[in-house]
């Protein structure tokens, strides 16, 4: 084991809403600008956040996800990215203890705390109150006694006096005022049907944007305490992950299939998360030389962890990025495709102008060569997106709703894929407000086994399409398996 002494901080808050990006991020970038080798995480599976924290601290933005990815590898993967950094700031998810439902602490901001030994700051929106801000910090303070709440950054507050009356009531908690935040209007990024508005859109106005959180920040907190506190958290002991070393892990037992009409059984013993995995036939092979991979990038498809082009790259692969709003090809030598999430549903009638690559994407998936389709590559792969033609590799039609699908998802792979074997197990997350009509084709990509069991997404020839968003640090077998397709199909 080696042990990571990185000084952090988790920055948490009552609920959302409360100001957590605005000071995380403007923490990340005031520290950056004092000369810090800043490492920046976000917990939970938000895409849109790590750019912002990317850009105000010129490093990857990276996710820690106790429930896609398993409570142990949150050191591991966040040792990963702090490595050689001064600073680490971590980003939480909601409220301090909101997790996924029905879990009780599993993904909270409060439960990755306790596995980073890391010390939070509270952000309370006071924008409503005086003396009560006593009562619910107390209450927060005292809910779990292993969360150490090191300090209390005040948001929204209106006036001098309105700072003074908090303060008072804040004395008898025994908790550090680290920092004041008045209400400043026109800070804020802007937001729309699926929270902020991502860099990669709006990358000038998001440079000033982060630019003036830093300031706010710079201002309004004691940046030299909470340096101080972040130098107060205790070692980690656990190797940094690594993608190399990830890919050689043996798989497990596979799972029952569930039935294609929906019905999933459940197996007399379920794990807490599913173990990591290797595709069968694939434990022990070398690594696969020269396989090109192209994956998607550009506005319209923003939404990618860091890890999966890492362990593309381990098993071989030469990544290469392409934007399908400006590039009318794939990148030369293609062998395989990633079409992560984003908002194609923004840039419908772009994408659908885009006629030459449009066709160069339906060729390769017809050659049997590997797609792997999160989300928004699902609706890129449709025949048609509210009414633009798309590639046309899936015979389904996507569109707008009002209706938000959001949340944690427990699902199996019902047959063979580029991605998976059969009774493979992955976690995964849904975040849309799209329909695909049909849900599933004939060889559906998966059984959902929770929150309630259906069947969704798509396997034909090479192409392996979901809504489901996966991180693949929790089963790295499926990027090598991908891999080898490149090179087999």
């Amino acid at each position: 084991m080696v042990s990571s002494s990185v000084p952090r901080l988790v920055i948490a808050a009552p609920s959302s809403g409360s100001g957590k990006t605005t000071v995380a991020t403007g923490l990340m970038a005031a520290f950056a600008a004092r000369g810090l080798a800043v490492s920046a995480h976000k917990v939970g599976p938000d895409y849109i956040d790590p750019g912002y924290h990317a850009l105000a601290t010129g490093r990857v933005g990276r996710n820690l996800d106790a429930y896609l990815c398993g409570p142990e590898l949150i050191g591991p993967l966040f040792a990963h990215g702090a490595r050689g950094c001064d600073l680490a700031v971590v980003e939480g998810v909601m409220g301090l203890y909101d997790g996924a439902a029905g879990e009780g602490e599993l993904a909270s901001t409060a439960q990755v705390a306790k596995l980073l030994r890391a010390p939070v700051v509270l952000v309370v929106d006071a924008s409503s109150q005086a003396r009560s801000v006593a009562a619910l910090v107390h209450g927060f303070v005292s809910w779990d006694p292993e969360v150490r709440v090191g300090g209390v950054i005040l948001n929204k507050v209106g006036s001098d006096r309105h700072e003074a009356l908090l303060r008072e009531a804040l004395d008898s908690v025994g908790v550090p005022v680290l920092g004041v935040l008045r209400r400043v209007a026109g800070v804020a990024a802007p937001s729309r049907h699926l929270g902020l508005v991502p860099v990669a859109e709006r990358r000038a106005d998001a440079v000033e944007s982060v630019r003036a959180l830093a300031e706010q920040v710079r201002r309004g907190c004691d940046l030299d305490a909470l340096v101080g506190l972040a130098r107060s958290a205790s070692g980690l002991s656990c190797a940094a992950w690594d993608a190399g070393e990830a890919l050689v892990v043996s798989p497990p037992p596979p799972l029952p299939v569930p039935d294609p009409e929906g019905s999933a059984p459940r197996p007399p013993y379920r794990p807490e998360r599913p173990p990591p995995q290797t595709p069968d036939g694939l434990e022990g092979a070398g690594l696969i030389e020269g396989a090109v991979v192209a994956v998607a990038g550009g506005p319209a498809f923003t939404f990618s962890y860091a890890e999966h082009a890492e362990l593309l790259a381990a098993a071989g692969a030469e990544v290469v990025t392409f934007d399908p709003l400006r590039d009318e090809g794939l990148p030369d030598g293609t062998g395989g495709l990633v079409i992560g999430g984003g908002f194609p549903e923004v840039y419908a009638a772009e994408l659908s102008a885009n006629e030459p690559l449009r066709k160069a994407v339906a060729e390769l998936a017809l050659s049997g060569a590997p797609v792997a389709a999160e989300c928004a590559g699902l609706l890129y792969l449709c025949r048609e997106l509210d009414g633009q033609p798309m590639c046309g590799v899936l015979d389904a039609a996507a569109r707008m709703t009002g209706r938000l699908s959001l949340g944690y998802r427990d699902a199996v792979a019902i047959g063979d894929s580029s991605l998976a074997a059969a009774g493979t197990r992955m976690r995964g997350h849904e975040f849309h407000r799209t329909v695909v009509e049909p849900g599933a084709g004939a060889a559906p990509a998966w059984g959902v086994r929770a929150p309630e069991k259906r069947v969704e997404g798509f396997v034909q020839r090479g192409v392996h399409a979901s809504y489901l968003h996966t991180h693949w640090a929790s089963s790295p077998g499926v990027a090598r398996r991908f891999v080898e397709r490149c090179r087999t199909s």
